[in-house]
């Protein structure tokens, strides 16, 4: 997999400079085990700036952390006021008109392709019937396009960076959330948690890995035994692959499957006996859910209020102009955004170059470098307003609105410098092949054999597929 960034061909193209190109060229030079070029925090990295003293850095790194792929990781050592000064004063402006312009572009949208494939698409204009249903599926492929984009504006929104007014903020996020299925405050709340505690795996709400156990038990194996597994088939990834994108999203809400389960350590002591999984009495619906405090029910049961309004007009609107219509017109695009706001979400926190850390080894600036940028071309910048290019930014700074993110993302790369992530090679196909490749290489996480100290508060990747480093052999327990 090339990590080589993208020339500047157009405005859609990462900003990048001749430093950071000749880097990334480099480092195509080594071939990794999937016969492509090796992935690793420096190729991906501004680190041949100089931003960081390599002999200094060398001599403080932690011995024998290794990503997935066998390159040298180095905690970092960078801190938070370190990148929010690096950043100039005009990307933290925020507008709510410009805002509220591109709510209203995506509204529009929506709408005229609507109204267009109603008026148009119909046996009198085109009388073959597979056109019709070719047709008809482009449109559920263009609604969930711009759908997804809806979807982020709202998320901007729950950031408070759409605008300066929080009312404004909170009002057209509940709207725009809410008519697409999704519990605006109590996402807000839990996805806030996500932030202020990124790659933690005892405190992370959004995505904590499989450890070795957890993986092995869902096997049906012992810890020790997965270095001895076959390679998983293809069609068992493509499996996990179609479940995922389908039901990855609602699961989430309604069993928070991918957060952590330490709810007994709830404040308030809410989580007693409570776990993820269905029935477990922890998700997004519930005021009484441990991802939440008290202070919270209100807001939990607004978002509740706001899913029975949508549920309710689409009910009306099902029984008045026939079921198979709203499937096609409503259901098919919420299928469609479910998938890119999982294969968004999925690849900006898992490729086999990320750490993930145990209590002991983390920290806020180390959470919010776990992350990674991609590249997903017209549709990455101009649909989904960029969410999947500038992600590593957010996770520092996520109250800088998305028109502003390129500039803020290049002014804090010399100062992570090594450690700053992203895979643009191949644009939107190679966007699309990472779901594959990090599917393949990122079935658990366990500490790097031989670290000590910190360092074996580390975690990396590891797999069964012969991609990367093998997993460590360990012996049955007694």
């Amino acid at each position: 997999m090339s990590t080589m960034a993208v020339p500047r061909k157009s405005l859609l193209a990462r900003t990048v400079t001749a430093d950071s190109a000749a880097a990334s060229s480099a480092s195509s030079l080594a071939s990794s085990p999937l016969g492509t070029p090796v992935q690793s925090s420096s190729s991906t990295s501004l680190s041949s700036m100089g931003s960081l003293d390599e002999a200094s850095v060398a001599k403080s790194a932690p011995p024998m952390l290794r990503d997935t792929y066998g390159n040298e990781f180095q905690i970092p050592d960078f801190t938070i006021k370190q990148i929010r000064d690096a950043i100039p004063a005009r990307c933290f402006q925020r507008s709510g008109v410009r805002g509220l312009a591109y709510v209203a572009r995506d509204v529009l949208t929506l709408a005229a392709t609507f109204v267009l494939f109603n008026r148009l698409v119909t046996p009198e204009h085109v009388p073959s019937t597979p056109a019709r249903a070719g047709l008809w599926a482009l449109y559920t492929v263009i609604q969930g396009l711009v759908g997804t984009g809806l979807w982020v504006l709202a998320h901007e929104c729950g950031h408070q960076s759409f605008s300066t007014s929080k009312t404004l903020n909170d009002t057209v996020g509940w709207l725009c959330h809410s008519a697409l299925l999704v519990p605006y405050f109590s996402w807000k709340i839990s996805h806030g948690k996500h932030h202020k505690a990124t790659g933690h795996l005892e405190r992370d709400m959004v995505f904590v890995p499989k450890t070795r156990e957890t993986f092995a038990d869902g096997v049906g194996r012992l810890g020790h035994e997965l270095s001895e597994l076959m390679e998983e088939t293809p069609i068992a990834t493509a499996f996990m692959l179609v479940k995922q994108q389908l039901g990855g999203w609602p699961v989430y809400l309604l069993s928070n499957v991918t957060g952590h389960d330490f709810h007994e350590r709830q404040a308030e002591g809410r989580g007693k006996g409570k776990s993820n999984g269905f029935g477990g009495g922890v998700n997004h619906f519930d005021p009484t859910s441990p991802l939440y405090e008290a202070k919270d029910a209100k807001l939990i049961m607004l978002s509740d209020l706001g899913l029975a309004i949508t549920g309710a007009t689409l009910f009306l609107i099902g029984r008045n102009y026939g079921w198979a219509n709203l499937f096609v017109w409503y259901f098919v695009p919420y299928l469609w955004v479910n998938h890119w706001l999982v294969a968004i979400t999925f690849l900006q926190h898992t490729d086999p170059s990320l750490p993930h850390y145990e209590a002991g080894s983390w920290s806020y600036t180390r959470g919010a470098a776990a992350t990674i940028d991609r590249e997903f071309g017209f549709i990455g910048r101009h649909l989904f307003h960029g969410i999947i290019e500038t992600h590593v930014l957010h996770h520092f700074v996520s109250t800088i609105p998305f028109y502003h993110a390129d500039e803020a993302t290049e002014a804090i790369k010399p100062v992570m410098g090594r450690h700053y992530r992203s895979d643009v090679a191949g644009g939107p196909l190679g966007f699309l092949r990472s779901l594959w490749r990090s599917a393949r290489a990122c079935q658990w996480i366990e500490p790097v054999e031989g670290a000590t100290g910190e360092a074996e508060g580390v975690l990396f990747f590891r797999n069964r597929n012969g991609v990367g480093l093998p997993p460590r052999k360990m012996q049955a327990a007694k």
